[in-house]
């Protein structure tokens, strides 16, 4: 439990980290981190810290798969490390 706990810690980080250097990019004009590579990250464990780099960097905020898909990987994450 306790290495379940650190992976998620440290994934969610990744997780915000990333949301924010994309919008700062996105801000630059500069090549983007791929999306591809986000939902990657919220799948395997970061979706809250995805979902949090989101809102406070408002970066894909009206992005429907982001602004739903987000919290809904983050509700079934929460669910496994509950019953895990």
């Amino acid at each position: 439990m306790y290495l379940l706990a650190g992976w998620l810690v440290i994934i969610n980080f990744i997780g915000f980290i990333v949301m924010g250097i994309d919008k700062r990019k996105a801000r630059l004009r500069q090549y983007r981190i791929p999306e591809s590579r986000i939902w990657t990250i919220a799948l395997i464990g970061g979706a809250l810290g995805a979902w949090a780099g989101m809102n406070v960097f408002r970066h894909k905020t009206k992005h429907i798969q982001f602004a739903f898909g987000l919290p809904l990987i983050t509700l079934v994450w929460a669910a496994v490390f509950l019953w895990g």
